[in-house]
Parts: C-alpha cells; structure tokens; sequence
C-alpha cells in the first residue's frame, strides 16, 4: 500500500500537485493521450478547513467531497473563495437533494430516479442546472453504490425529462485492490459501457465524461479511458477515517 505524506502548507500542496500531474503525464504518454483530456479532481473529505485553503492557494479550483453536509458546511466557510467549485462524488439521499442542488458544480453518483426528480425539483425551484455522472458498480461489490452495468441504458433513457439534469457520462468506484488485474476490467467495463451509450443515448444526453481512477489507481484509470481522476491522499495526505465511513461494508480500500 501507498504511504502518503500529509501536506499542510501551501509549498507542501504545490508539490504534491506537481507531483500528481507528472503522474498524470507520465500515464497519458504511455497510453497515447493528451493530458488536456484528463481532469484532475482532488478529493478533500475529512480535510480542515485551513488546510484546504492552503490547497486553494497551491493551485486547487475543484475539490470532491462524499459527504453532503460535510461538503455544505465547508462551502458556506469558505464562500469567499467565490471560484472553488465543489463536485459531490458520494452516494446520495433525497432528503440531502436541496443541499446539493443549493452549492454543488457537479454531482457524480446519481443511481436513482428518486434522486434524479428530487435533484431536478430543487434545481427548478433554484432556477438552475447541474452537470451530472451515473454512478455504475463495475466491481459487482454488494457493499457498492451505483448501477449493474446491464440497467444504465434504461435508466439513461428515462433522464431526460429532469430538464435541469445535464448529464455528462459515467463514474465507477473499481474494486479496491492493488492487483492491477483485478482493478483494470473495472475501468475497461466503464469505457466499453460509455461507448456503446455514445449510440444509444437520447438527444441532450452527453457521454463524454469517465470518472474512474483514485490515488492508489489512477495511472490504470487512464490508459483506459479516464477524463476524471478524483485523486485524495496523493494531494492531501493519508486519511486517518477509514474509508468504510464513506462506503459501508468495505473494509478496505486504496481510497482516493
């Protein structure tokens, strides 16, 4: 497993971004990619607030968050960093719908219909958009959110009468291993399903995003096809919450 150094100031978080996007090129020369075409998304749950205006300082302009009002909290704290847009990459509730819909850029983990009208609901009400992923459960994991890969065509066609849901592509969490073997078919699954999507897809409906890859598998995630990393511990350190607060039933995990 990774040992991740914690970075607490801001010359400590430029290098550590240094660091993640080096990797980044490294994986896209290696697969043929233009590292343009890859989104980094650091992931700052459980992160103090001083911390990450450390990290804002460094560079960061997006950050992910699994838990809403964590996420919220944290908006409403540093709204006057008016550029840092926040992207809820974790599974979410109805009743947290209108918390989402109020703050967040990007929410990634939609795999309910319950969750999409609720979302849209609020977003009416609010008079605004929100771009959107459908999560997928490509490891088969009972202890994972998201979609079997064989519903997401269905559920996709019935998306577009949520007029305020802009969907953007897929996001899968690969099972958690550092058998790369094990970790790949995830991801390919995730892009094979996406290009098949690309056909099938209704008007309005974009399958261009692939929000697949975290620190212990990012490189992975992106010879096969990533345009989004969300990418934790390599940015902000080793997270002393074990990652079952944030997926339950799972006991471990390379995180992000």
């Amino acid at each position: 497993m990774n040992d991740y150094t914690t970075a607490n100031t801001v010359e400590e978080f430029r290098r550590h971004l240094a660091e993640v996007h080096a990797r980044i090129a490294a994986a896209c020369a290696k697969a043929g990619r233009d590292p343009a075409t890859v989104r980094l998304l650091p992931v700052s749950k459980t992160v103090s607030e001083e911390r990450i205006r450390n990290a804002y300082a460094a560079g960061c302009r997006t950050l992910g968050e699994n838990k809403v009002q964590e996420a919220h909290r944290k908006w409403q704290a540093m709204a006057d960093l008016s550029d840092l847009r926040w992207f809820i990459i974790g599974h979410l509730q109805t009743n947290k719908a209108k918390l989402v819909a109020e703050f967040a850029s990007e929410f990634q983990a939609l795999d309910s219909l319950r969750v999409a009208e609720a979302l849209d609901r609020r977003l009416q009400s609010l008079g605004r958009p929100l771009d959107v992923l459908v999560q997928v459960n490509t490891s088969n994991e009972d202890s994972k959110f998201g979609l079997p890969p064989e519903e997401v065509e269905a559920f996709v066609k019935q998306l577009p009468v949520f007029a305020s849901l802009r969907v953007r592509g897929l996001m899968t969490l690969a099972l958690f291993s550092d058998n790369a073997a094990k970790v790949r078919p995830c991801f390919v699954r995730l892009r094979e399903l996406r290009d098949r999507l690309r056909q099938s897809a209704p008007d309005g409906i974009a399958m261009n995003a692939l929000s697949m890859g975290m620190s212990g598998d990012y490189e992975l995630a992106i010879e096969e096809g990533s345009t989004i990393v969300r990418v934790g511990q390599a940015i902000f350190g080793a997270r002393k919450t074990p990652d079952n607060a944030y997926w339950p039933d799972v006991a471990s995990s390379t995180g992000e």
